[in-house]
């Protein structure tokens, strides 16, 4: 097993670690909404705090359900992950056709020499 192999293996047991152990270790349920994300507790930790707060601004736009919100969030997360894929995508390609392009040479150099005598090449 390679290195890279067993690096992948070690962030794949990460991910999943993070994915199950909060479910496992029944991490929320004495909350009303246990994962219900960053920008609901936020929500309610200042309506708490301080129960006559007005926000600076209001959303520019509001879907009308909760199931549109959820599939505009994934098409943002979809869009990213493309964007990020094609980047990382193009680097290797260009690194691949980097080394292909140096091995031509290489090859080529070395059937130049070999073509030719040792007293041609002086």
């Amino acid at each position: 097993m390679n290195r890279n192999t067993k690096i992948n293996l070690v962030l794949l047991l990460a991910v999943v670690a993070l994915a199950v152990l909060p479910l496992a270790l029944g991490l929320g349920d004495h909350k009303k909404e246990p994962f219900a994300g960053a920008d609901g507790e936020a929500e309610t930790a200042i309506t708490e705090l301080k129960p006559d707060y007005e926000p600076w601004f209001s959303p520019l736009y509001e879907p009308p359900s909760g199931e549109i919100e959820s599939a505009l969030f994934s098409l943002q997360a979809a869009l990213g992950a493309g964007v990020l894929a094609y980047y990382f995508g193009l680097r290797r390609g260009r690194r691949q056709g980097e080394r292909r392009a140096l091995e031509r040479e290489a090859d080529s150099a070395l059937s130049d020499t070999r073509g030719t005598s040792a007293e041609e090449r002086d």
